[in-house]
């Protein structure tokens, strides 16, 4: 059935060059204002002082890991630079005698002293610190006033290890889970792991793992995030000020890294909770030049549930997945690297199977190609697909439908000087659409077409220090999207009856989406403590999912951008201040932003989803708009430890098809939304922590009445999302004993509690006729108190 994806491919990369004269000529404006941009945010002052480079890689010294976002400064200085994606650093100084210093939340800064006087080449390992309790979950860099002189606005850095400290459903730990506690992003459901930022909906959202797009990161129904912690090293998340070299989704940016593995010796993990296990081994392939990672995890609710009571007999409901990651130093120049990811969740029960999955892969070519310039080729492949089955007597009923991605990219770092980072580079990505196949005792619905499109992006940027106040980071993403043959396009009237159809053969682009994305963040500082930031994104997104349930079902439809559908574009403004107190034991910061999307899509009511080859035609477009308010603040030292998170916010849709056309409330808006996190260390070995969430009802939309149509009583609805669910709030507690912690073995008990007061949180609303012929609301409420305990070790 993919045969012909790597012919697609290539026929695709070769024709997007010479299909249109109009398109060639936007890509050659591209190319010039690509080269002004450059020689201008490349210019260097010319000093009578002759210049040298300092480059090479930042590792934690126990494991050879390569530290991603650290801090390279000279001492008594304010000059410094970060380290990039992949651990590598580059400054370029006058000639002389300075002290480097190399420091990494939670590990020992260390200082190197080092004479300039020819470009060097330095790797420095650095040691994590002997305690780490005090440490808050969330960090924005190594430096303890680095929040605030950095350029990043809008932007939240997790801390894998630490997050497991906090209690969540289950006990599975889980980093989305974690996002859900700070300002601005918000759960999409109860228990779920999907989520909301800054009122965007959950398509809006661009997942990435090892730079593979991950199109449905849930578990069992959204309750669990397809990310096993224990692979993890970093996760970042752009709510704001997005750099120019991602693109693709309206509202928000996370990108996870993978571990590379132990570089120096061999090493076991994992843990045993009440309905999951997960198991880690990494270790050299060759110890300094490769090493190799696999974890993989499985729940056993089924089974357990067994145990318990004989209506599970018979029924299956598990996910697993697997990680696995390997790389090698080819030369002191080059390193590759291979990452995978395969998951899979199975629903079965008697005649009924509901199954569904992601695969990823990535292979990177890192290459130092100057003590200045970095350069990584990625090729990626993407790949998400369900489908469910039933069997009732001598009916058999068969669904799928997936979208497979197979994309090739280039991203370059140029360090002309310690007050410019530049970045730029190009990506090309061909989706391929695999529509909803109905197979209906074993007779194959063969009206629907695969669908095709290639989506590229050229882009520049550059982070750049103006003075000792103020720092920009600004760049320039222009996008392109292409529809692919074979296609018929349908002309349809205001019936949703075909009134024309025009045929496309294979490889015919038919169709094509330009757009100009500039980015824009600053920082301004105020003193040595505080800093005002500011940020402008503009974000092209040319994939829209069709979504059935307000809980990220699995069925959910992706389709892309076509004659009929004109892509989603995002605008969004945010300013905020920024403050640490009391020698940065506390760190304040609120935000206010402003966002506007115009092209948004909707169904129509009653619209037919499964097997409908004419769906376009009951689509609905308009726009929406998101203002809000965020505030944090942490508390980053001492015993106890935690924030205090608020977001106020107002998320509104327009449509001509629906309300009239008036503005109304959409599905993610949410007036309130608190969440408070504590963690305390009673001593070295035991800790407590808790967490309490609340937030303003859902916008749902209740029968204003009922009325008979031939004698049937039906609901009569008026105004969409007028009405709200309950106030949601929810007390999470946990108590982490560490057992053993030597150098050899390492284990820890775990013991959380979700929802200690046993609130009934709503999570729907129904309204049904009595016997007496009364209406009685019913609320379905998903957990009450659940306990959970889970045994964690490593060897």
């Amino acid at each position: 059935m993919y045969g012909n994806a790597s012919e697609l491919f290539v026929e695709s990369f070769h024709s997007s060059i010479t299909f249109n004269v109009v398109l060639t000529n936007k890509l050659n404006f591209m190319r010039k204002i690509f080269f002004i941009f450059l020689v201008a945010c490349s210019f260097i002052q010319l000093h009578a002082q002759e210049e040298y480079t300092l480059s090479g890689y930042l590792k934690d010294a126990s494991t050879g890991e390569e530290l991603l976002y650290a801090t390279v400064a000279v001492k008594g200085t304010t000059i410094g630079a970060n380290t990039n994606l992949y651990g590598f650093y580059s400054l370029t100084l006058p000639a002389g005698t300075y002290d480097i210093i190399y420091s990494y939340i939670g590990y020992q800064s260390k200082t190197e002293q080092v004479i300039l006087d020819k470009n060097i080449t330095l790797d420095v390992e650095i040691d994590t610190e002997a305690n780490q309790l005090d440490e808050i979950v969330v960090t924005a860099d190594a430096e303890e006033d680095e929040n605030i002189r950095n350029t990043e606005v809008s932007v939240v850095t997790l801390d894998v290890a630490k997050s497991t400290k906090i209690p969540v459903l289950l006990g599975e730990k889980d980093v989305f889970k974690t996002l859900q506690l700070l300002p601005g992003v918000a759960s999409n459901s109860e228990g779920g792991s999907g989520f909301f930022v800054r009122g965007g909906a959950t398509d809006q959202n661009l997942v990435l793992l090892d730079e593979a797009p991950v199109y449905n990161a849930s578990h069992l129904l959204g309750f669990f995030s397809v990310f096993n912690s224990d692979a993890l090293k970093d996760v970042k998340l752009y709510k704001g000020g997005i750099p120019a070299q991602y693109g693709g989704r309206a509202s928000s940016v996370m990108d996870i890294r993978m571990k590379n593995g132990n570089m120096r010796e061999w090493q076991a993990s994992g843990g045993i909770g009440l309905i999951s296990s997960r198991a880690t081994i990494e270790g050299p392939i060759v110890k300094d030049k490769g090493s190799i990672i696999v974890s993989g995890r499985r729940t056993y609710a089924d089974v357990v549930g067994r145990l318990f009571t004989d209506a599970l007999d018979g029924t299956s409901l598990f996910f697993y997945d697997l990680n696995a990651k390997a790389n090698y130093k080819v030369t002191d120049k080059d390193r590759i690297y291979i990452s995978s990811y395969f998951g899979r969740d199975a629903l079965g029960i008697e005649n009924f199977g509901f199954d569904w999955g992601n695969q990823t892969f990535t292979s990177r070519w890192n290459r130092t190609i100057n003590e200045k310039l970095f350069v990584n080729t990625s090729v990626i492949y993407s790949d998400y697909n369900y489908g469910f089955d039933i069997s009732a007597g001598e009916i058999e009923i068969d669904l799928s439908a997936g979208i497979f991605d197979y994309t090739l990219k280039q991203d370059f770092n140029y360090y002309p000087n310690p007050n410019n980072k530049v970045s730029f580079g190009w990506i090309s990505n061909l989706h391929r659409f695999k529509p909803v196949n109905f197979v209906f005792n074993n007779t194959e619905d063969d009206n629907i077409e695969f669908q095709n499109a290639l989506e590229s992006g050229l882009y520049a940027g550059n982070e750049q220090k103006i003075n000792s106040r103020l720092s920009l980071n600004y760049g320039l993403r222009f996008s392109i999207f292409n529809n692919i043959g074979p296609y018929t396009e349908k002309v349809y009237d205001d019936e949703n009856n075909v009134i024309e159809e025009t045929s496309y053969e294979e490889f015919d682009f038919y169709h094509t989406y330009t757009g100009l994305e500039p980015r824009l963040s600053s920082t301004y500082l105020l003193n040595e403590k505080s800093s005002i930031k500011f940020s402008y994104n503009r974000n092209f997104q040319y994939l829209q999912l069709l979504e059935n349930s307000n809980s990220g079902s699995p069925t959910d439809v992706w389709i892309p951008s076509s004659p009929f559908v004109a892509p989603t574009i995002a605008d969004q403004v945010a300013i905020g201040f920024f403050r640490n107190f009391n020698n940065n034991t506390y760190r304040f910061s609120t935000e206010l932003y402003y966002k506007t999307l115009q092209n948004t899509v909707d169904y129509e009511d009653g619209a037919e989803i499964f097997g409908n080859s004419d769906l376009e035609a009951e689509l609905i477009f308009g726009e929406g708009r998101a203002a809000g308010a965020e505030i944090l603040l942490e508390k980053t030292k001492g015993k106890l430890t935690g924030w205090v998170s608020y977001t106020l916010s107002r998320v509104r849709n327009r449509a001509d098809e629906i309300n009239n056309g008036d503005w109304y409330s959409a599905r993610q808006d949410r007036t309130h939304d608190l969440s408070i996190v504590a963690i305390y260390e009673l001593t070295p070995k035991i800790n407590f922590s808790g967490s309490w969430v609340y937030y303003t009802g859902d916008a749902v939309t209740f029968p204003a009445g009922k009325y008979f149509i031939d004698g049937t009583l039906v609901n009569l609805y008026t105004e969409r999302n007028a009405d709200r669910l309950p106030d949601y709030h929810r007390l999470d507690l946990g108590f982490t004993w560490i057992m053993k912690d030597s150098k050899k073995f390492y284990s820890d008990l775990n013991v959380s509690v979700y929802n200690a007061y046993n609130r009934k949180n709503a999570f729907t609303i129904t309204f049904d006729e009595n016997d007496a012929g009364q209406t009685e609301a019913t609320r379905l409420a998903l957990f009450g108190t659940i306990p959970s305990i889970t045994w964690n070790f490593r060897f």
